[in-house]
């Protein structure tokens, strides 16, 4: 059942994790603005030191972290570990009547608690300053009692940037993939990452791992690093590494490949028709890339792929292209996103409970910005409680989240972002200096 919102919360509510809708200003999904300037050979661009570490436990030290935060949670509990919702306030502790109409819970820290809430994506309209930003994310994880929260946002640089207003101003995927140099995407990547890691932003759903071959395409465009296959996958490569060397977290996406479509999955069901023979030759290869460099999570598309699964469902709800194309012939262990579940390209065939256990059953670990969140998370409860999703199946999922909590430093317990130290790594010198200097 819809709520009644205001318009504002309309707006915010459409602005996904996939990216198109939420621009700088005057920027399009499609790439307008300018083009990138022709590769030169210039001297490496400044790489900046690299951000505090939390210290390294041994692997039986890590591996206990995991197993005793999962067995101290109840299905409930567990359960709300995989959502990743967006959320109303630029505090905490801010009553927002969005959060109530959307979750019966009037601040930040109360939906968290109600719904034991695995992470939180944050938007525009959650950002006013750096301290601030700094202080809506401590708390947020102060209201996390029990398991820290994965903290995500969609910093891709360019065309889609959520956090521009305190960031810097880096080129976008497009501009860096004109160089053919993956060092500028690495070193863009890691100055990202720093800058978001500084703020308390754990996840970055980042970088685009489309191939952009169709110039019609509405949603990707300048997003992506090219149209060249091999070119591409160097670049997203290169910049995994980057956004590990930050301790943030990567997704690429969008699995199985958004770069061959005229539809936009914000507004319809689109439908790749590259079969498997085109899909290993130009969709596959940045994935695969992105998973030899250790990339952390990857999202899925929502998207029709026929020759992929010949079901008719999107590859975000396909067993077939989540579980035994990227589980099982990729070899990725890490965590698989949903794109955001708010979004049409998902909700054609089922209702938002069925789409939340849908994506479980399909292989998806992270559900990102259901459109209802009550139902979906009562509907995964209930598909857990009658055994449609085991608690093997659950546990799986858990697991994956937690660590990759634990692998960012974030299990047991969550570092505490600071301000005076976010505001000296923000638009830094080093960076701004990065940042002309990377499309060359």
């Amino acid at each position: 059942m819809l709520q009644r919102i205001g318009t504002a919360a309309l707006l915010a509510i459409a602005l996904t994790a996939c990216g198109s809708g939420a621009s700088p200003a005057g920027a399009t999904p499609t790439g307008g603005g300018k083009a990138a300037p022709p590769a030169q050979s210039t001297p490496s661009v400044p790489q900046t030191a690299p951000p505090q570490s939390p210290p390294q436990s041994p692997p039986q030290a890590r591996q206990g972290a995991v197993e005793r935060a999962l067995a101290r949670m109840s299905v409930e509990e567990k359960v709300g570990q995989l959502f990743m919702p967006v959320l109303y306030g630029t505090a905490a502790d801010t009553v927002s009547g969005e959060n109530q109409a959307r979750y019966g819970a009037q601040t930040p820290a109360k939906v968290i608690a109600k719904y034991h809430l695995g992470g939180v994506i944050l938007f525009p309209h959650n950002i006013k300053g750096v301290g601030q930003v700094v202080g809506l994310t401590n708390g947020l994880q102060r209201a996390s009692k029990d398991v820290p929260l994965l903290i995500g946002t969609d910093q891709e640089n360019g065309l889609v940037a959520r956090m521009s207003a305190l960031m810097t101003d880096f080129p976008g995927a497009a501009e860096i993939g004109a160089t053919k140099n993956p060092d500028r995407a690495r070193a863009v990547a890691r100055a990202t990452g720093e800058e978001l890691r500084a703020l308390g932003v754990n996840l970055d759903f980042a970088p685009v791992a489309d191939v952009n071959v169709n110039p019609k395409n509405p949603v990707i465009g300048r997003r992506a690093y090219g149209n060249d296959p091999a070119r591409v996958a160097k670049m997203v490569a290169a910049a995994v590494k980057g956004f590990d060397e930050a301790k943030v977290a990567a997704t690429a996406k969008h699995f199985p490949g958004h770069g061959d479509t005229d539809v936009d999955s914000h507004t319809g069901l689109p439908v790749i028709k590259h079969t498997k023979a085109q899909w290993e030759k130009i969709d596959a290869p940045p994935f695969r890339a992105a998973i030899e460099a250790g990339v952390d999570a990857v999202m899925s598309a929502h998207l029709v792929f026929p020759k992929l699964d010949p079901s008719g469902d999107p590859a975000t709800l396909s067993k077939p292209i989540l579980t035994g194309l990227l589980r099982q012939k990729l070899g990725f262990k890490g965590v698989i996103s949903t794109d955001a579940l708010n979004m049409e390209g998902v909700r054609k065939k089922y209702n938002d409970g069925e789409i939340a256990v849908r994506a479980v059953l399909a292989g998806a670990d992270l559900l990102l910005m259901p459109n209802d969140l009550p139902k979906a998370y009562q509907a995964v409860v209930a598909a857990v409680r009658s055994g449609r999703i085991s608690k093997e199946r659950l546990d799986q999922s858990v697991t994956r989240l937690l660590t990759l909590k634990q692998a960012k430093g974030y299990l047991p317990e969550a570092p505490a972002a600071d301000a005076k130290r976010a505001a000296g790594v923000l638009r830094s010198a080093a960076h701004r200096k990065l940042a002309a200097q990377a499309t060359r």
